[in-house]
């Protein structure tokens, strides 16, 4: 298999990418030896993976992205899941628990406790203190530290702002 280097990429710095950056369709698909066309049609069947998508529409995948595809390859190749059971275990278990198979989790393992509900407020103020639980905080994935999760987290609540900024801005006047 022939690779297509970019501007002054070689095979040498390709294998030495940092672990925290994005990966091209073709760099997932390597990785996990499926073809690209597979990840595209799981797009479609799982809606959890998004990857973030540049112009012309190439396809950039994050870390948890390529976590969770390893998690899904695992479960349908490895492990004989169908996408229908797939589906029911993201939906009831949710995506990190597919991230951290992908990342080598034992299959049956627990997945984290989710964290309890507040109380609503017509329950009475008396038990609202007594019921909270603590706050719930998911596990840093391993090599990543807080700064770069709360950078990258920052830098998509900034998009997100952007696009609702943008959708809030009045439809010009048609003249």
């Amino acid at each position: 298999m022939s690779l297509e280097f970019h501007a002054g990429e070689t095979e040498a710095e390709l294998d030495t990418k940092s672990p925290d950056a994005f990966r091209t369709i073709s760099e997932v698909a390597e990785d996990l030896d499926i073809p690209q066309h597979v990840l595209r049609f799981w797009e479609t069947r799982f809606n959890q993976i998004k990857p973030l998508k540049r112009g012309g529409g190439r396809r950039y995948y994050r870390p948890d992205d390529v976590a969770l595809l390893k998690g899904i390859r695992r479960l349908l190749y490895g492990e004989g899941y169908t996408i229908k059971g797939l589906q029911r275990i993201l939906k009831e278990q949710g995506p990190r628990h597919v991230q951290a198979i992908g990342r080598g989790a034992p299959i049956g393992a627990a997945p984290p406790a989710e964290p309890r509900e507040a109380p609503v407020a017509s329950e009475g103020f008396a038990e609202v203190g007594a019921e909270r639980a603590a706050p719930y905080r998911q596990p840093v994935p391993e090599g990543l530290d807080d700064v770069s999760i709360l950078t990258a987290v920052m830098k998509e609540l900034g998009e997100c702002r952007r696009i609702l900024e943008q959708a809030l801005q009045p439809a010009p006047d048609a003249a």
